[in-house]
C-alpha cells in the first residue's frame, strides 16, 4: 500500500517500485518540476520516497488537488510504459519493414541504370590512376626503342 502524508506544504508519498516502476515516477516528477519542489529517496530496496513542496505556500485544498494530479499523472505514466512494452515488437516490426522497402527500391532502382559507356560512373581518383599506368606503359616502351 503507498503511504501519502502532507504537513508543512509539504505532500510526502512512498511508493512501491513493483507498483509503479521507477520510470513512470520520474517522468511524474519531471512533469511537476515547474510547480514544486521535488525530491526523491530511495527508502528501501523495492520503495522510493517523492516529496513535492509548493514552491508557494499551497492552500489545504490546493495541496490535495497538487496529489491528486500528481497521482492521476503517475497512472497514466505507468499506462504508457505498460502498453509501451506491449507493442514494442509490432513497432520494431513496423519500422524494419519500411526500412527493407526502401532498400529494395534502392536496389531496384541501381538495377535500372543503363550501361555506362563513357565511365561516368567511375571515380576521378581512378581515372587519374589509369592515365598514370597507361602513361607510364607509353614512356617505358619508348625508352626501349
Amino acid at each position: 500500500m503507498n503511504k501519502i502524508k502532507i504537513k508543512n506544504n509539504t505532500i510526502k508519498f512512498i511508493f512501491n517500485i513493483k507498483d509503479y516502476p521507477l520510470e513512470a515516477i520520474y517522468g511524474t516528477a519531471y512533469v511537476f518540476i515547474d510547480n514544486a519542489y521535488l525530491f526523491l529517496n530511495s527508502q528501501a530496496p523495492k520503495k522510493i520516497e517523492v516529496f513535492l513542496k509548493g514552491k508557494k505556500k499551497l492552500s489545504k485544498k490546493q495541496l490535495n488537488n497538487l496529489k491528486d494530479e500528481f497521482l492521476n499523472e503517475l497512472l497514466h505514466n505507468t499506462l504508457r510504459m505498460t502498453i509501451t512494452k506491449r507493442n514494442k515488437k509490432i513497432r520494431e516490426f513496423i519500422v524494419s519493414r519500411a526500412l527493407f522497402s526502401i532498400i529494395e527500391n534502392i536496389e531496384t532502382k541501381d538495377k535500372n541504370y543503363p550501361e555506362d559507356s563513357l565511365n561516368i560512373t567511375v571515380p576521378w581518383s581512378k581515372k587519374k590512376n589509369k592515365k598514370i599506368k597507361t602513361q607510364s606503359k607509353k614512356v617505358s616502351s619508348k625508352k626501349k626503342k
